[in-house]
């Protein structure tokens, strides 16, 4: 037992001190750049030599990336609620990658609102959130996924380890359940390509706007388009 322990250790440093070599020419894809953590992890790849390619959802946050990065960080709007949106961005990461494969795809972005009682949502709150979170992560990485076998690259996928925890209705806990049950599918099915997928559960992080606040807003909107009998039901006090 004590020579297993030793030698799983031994092992897991081994493991750890292990370094991506030769970063020159590797290109990275990562969505959600805007702010927050794809913002800050595209900035740290850039410095480290990386060929970051930075997803931003408004032309003002591309720019703002682009201020205080190298000149080979390039940034590409996207919308993953939106096919064609998804298929502009492919198409220029393709010719950014120049025939070379991608060596990284990291999805970070994701739809947070609305969420409330299951009971005062509609279907289209549902799809929301699942569009952008669950079903474009999905498209984007299908249609990217040439690129990875091509450069035996890998996937990972950022969840808050939050969206783990089903303790309020919509479909922000939908989604990261469901990349959950994507990225352990994929793992197995791209070892034979040597793509590896990680999935990578962080904690809390202070963000721009306070995630409450946000969620209070659309309580507010969600109970203000209940019929008087819903609303009735539920009252003052659990409001």
């Amino acid at each position: 037992i004590l020579a297993s322990i030793l030698s799983l250790i031994i092992y897991w440093l081994i493991r750890d001190r292990y370094r991506v070599r030769n970063l020159n020419g590797k290109h990275v894809f990562i969505t959600g750049c805007d702010t927050g953590l794809g913002n800050s992890l595209a900035k740290w790849l850039d410095k480290k030599g990386f060929c970051v390619i930075a997803a931003c959802t408004t032309e003002k946050g591309s720019q703002q990336l682009r201020s205080c990065s190298s000149l080979s960080l390039k940034t590409v709007n996207l919308n993953l609620a939106d096919s064609n949106s998804i298929a502009r961005a492919v198409e220029f990461v393709t010719e950014q990658t120049a025939g070379k494969g991608l060596f990284g795809l990291v999805s970070n972005a994701e739809g947070t609102a609305p969420v409330g009682p299951t009971d005062w949502l509609r279907i289209e709150d549902f799809h929301s959130v699942l569009d952008v979170s669950l079903l474009g992560l999905i498209e984007i990485t299908l249609k990217l996924l040439p690129l990875l076998k091509k450069a035996e690259g890998r996937v990972i996928n950022l969840i808050n380890a939050k969206g783990l925890m089903a303790f309020v209705g919509g479909g922000y806990s939908l989604s990261k359940w469901g990349m959950e049950a994507f990225s352990d599918t994929l793992r197995i099915e791209m070892q034979h390509f040597g793509v590896k997928v990680s999935v990578v559960e962080h904690g809390f992080f202070k963000a721009e706007v306070v995630n409450s606040d946000i969620i209070e807003k659309y309580l507010f909107k969600l109970r203000n388009r209940l019929t008087p009998e819903i609303r009735d039901s539920y009252g003052e006090k659990y409001f």
